[in-house]
């Protein structure tokens, strides 16, 4: 019980934060032993954090016929990085890079590039700017987050603020781009439990759902607030301090 309350808060905040959700996942249940982490808790947490983006953007996504263009960009930019992990996970690739040497490289280089992009000047707007080809763009870096240590949210937001998006609006882009995102991996697990024949509905998953979606709901609204204020430099250091203590680890 306890364990699947801790992969809840690190699902719900390490997901839409740019410090790698899949590689603390990782972290933490190979350091820890968590004896709840499987297939049915993992496909669990996704779908709360699926269920957090759809509740907190339901404005947006309600204000269809305004915002069509918005959400047909956003669905094309989500398609390279779908397929990208479908074909890693159809061939077995996925498991020959999720080891601490990678998550410590990826987690300490990808940091210092969101802190270069975050040096970026603000040119563009999200309402104004964000064209088929910045989608795409965003869309196929989305591919190395992938690797365990990039982060899919902290990949969107390098692309954002580097193609000059302010903070808060590349924030938004990388939330909305998790949205077919996270649909697709809760579907493609739900399958799998399905064809498994073992999947049985238990209230651990639901604890799950319900504190994965409550700790992904408080991090985009708090999250939002903070970037609106501040840099993304706590982040970089965070990234930057476990990457080395990662690395140190997986060396010596």
């Amino acid at each position: 019980m306890i364990d699947v309350i801790v992969l809840s808060l690190i699902q719900g905040i390490t997901e839409f934060l740019p410090i790698s959700s899949s590689s603390h996942l990782i972290i933490f249940s190979q350091y820890l032993e968590f004896n709840n982490k499987n297939l049915e808790i993992d496909v669990s947490l996704h779908i709360g954090s699926f269920l957090a983006v759809i509740v907190f953007f339901r404005k947006d996504i309600f204000n269809f016929v305004q915002n069509k263009n918005l959400f047909l960009k956003i669905l094309i930019g989500s398609f390279p990085v779908m397929v990208a992990g479908f074909i890693l996970i159809k061939f077995n690739l996925i498991d020959e890079i999720r080891n601490i040497k990678v998550i410590g490289w990826t987690t300490l280089i990808f940091g210092i590039l969101l802190y270069l992009s975050d040096r970026s000047s603000i040119q563009n707007k999200l309402n104004l700017n964000f064209t088929l080809k910045s989608s795409l763009l965003i869309g196929f870096l989305q591919i190395l987050s992938l690797i365990p240590g990039v982060s899919r949210s902290g990949i969107a937001i390098t692309g954002a603020r580097t193609l000059k998006f302010n903070r808060y609006d590349s924030a938004k882009i990388s939330f909305l781009l998790s949205i077919p995102t996270l649909a697709a991996v809760s579907i493609f697990g739900l399958n799998n439990l399905v064809k498994s024949e073992s999947f049985n509905f238990s209230f651990l998953i639901l604890i799950s759902i319900i504190f994965s979606f409550l700790f992904s709901f408080i991090t985009i609204k708090y999250f939002l607030r903070y970037i609106k204020n501040f840099s993304l430099n706590i982040f970089v250091i965070y990234r930057v301090f476990l990457g080395v203590f990662l690395l140190i680890l997986a060396y010596l």
